[in-house]
């Protein structure tokens, strides 16, 4: 906590050491968050602006008409339906946009940057892989496509 109220200044002894610190965390971050928007973007039915000043990515996910109506049948709102399915199948822990109060009939998800930037690509092949698996399941290739 102290150094966020009280930062080293110019001539202190560990000045440099934190601006390169900070630099890198920083860097990283955005590296993360480049991967993960890539990442969602390369998605057929995701769409995701870049996350800036926070730590949480926001993708759209344009759920097919099927994916709806089972996720009605199973007694779940359709984001929270698809987020369950995700974690089923990867392990990607992700919170529905319906949560945040959404318009009705728009689906999204969120999700943190933080996971460790090594382990992002392959998080994000794993994301792809279940999206594909899931939108060929739910899908009628009709009016669907890379968003």
């Amino acid at each position: 906590m102290g150094l966020m109220v009280s930062p080293p200044k110019p001539g202190d002894i560990s000045y440099d050491q934190f601006v390169r610190e900070s630099k890198g965390i920083l860097e990283s971050l955005r590296r993360r968050a480049r991967i993960m928007t890539d990442g969602f973007n390369s998605c057929k039915n995701v769409v995701c602006n870049f996350t800036e000043g926070a730590m949480y990515s926001f993708p759209q996910i344009k759920l097919p008409p099927k994916a709806i109506q089972a996720a009605k049948q199973a007694g779940k709102v359709p984001d929270v339906f698809y987020c369950l399915k995700l974690l089923e199948a990867t392990g990607i822990s992700t919170v529905p946009g319906s949560g945040f109060g959404q318009k009705e009939g728009v689906f999204h998800l969120r999700t943190t940057i933080l996971p460790a930037e090594e382990e992002m690509l392959e998080i994000m092949e794993s994301f792809k892989k279940f999206n594909d698996e899931f939108m060929s399941q739910y899908g009628d290739n009709f009016g669907y496509s890379m968003m």
